[in-house]
């Protein structure tokens, strides 16, 4: 017997500012081109050092998660400020992505 064992390729980004109007479009066009690459499994976005957000910054973040579930691959969100997740909370958002606390927890979680 032989048994195949997948080990994923995790990429993390590190997001910082804000996501907004001014920068959604070529926020989602680098997420989205790292996505693209066949080797990641997981593609981790990274919000610590993100300030604020708006409508179209998360519209870019939902586009990158439908993109990621077209190719097979997982999209996680990690290290959320309180914050920003309450605009996740607000916009029900939080139910949609995969959010979790930190790199670790996120890269761990298979």
């Amino acid at each position: 017997m032989q048994a195949v064992l997948h080990y994923p390729k995790v990429k993390i980004t590190r997001l910082q500012g804000s996501l907004n109007a001014a920068n959604a479009l070529e926020f989602e066009r680098d997420l989205t081109t790292a996505l693209a690459q066949d080797e990641i499994s997981i593609f981790v976005a990274d919000l610590a050092a993100v300030e604020s957000i708006d409508s179209a910054g998360l519209m870019a973040l939902v586009s990158v998660l439908k993109l990621a579930g077209n190719l097979g691959r997982s999209f996680r969100l990690c290290s959320i400020s309180p914050s920003i997740r309450i605009i996740f909370e607000l916009t029900q958002l939080d139910s949609v992505f995969e959010i979790f606390e930190s790199e670790s927890e996120a890269e761990q979680a298979v």
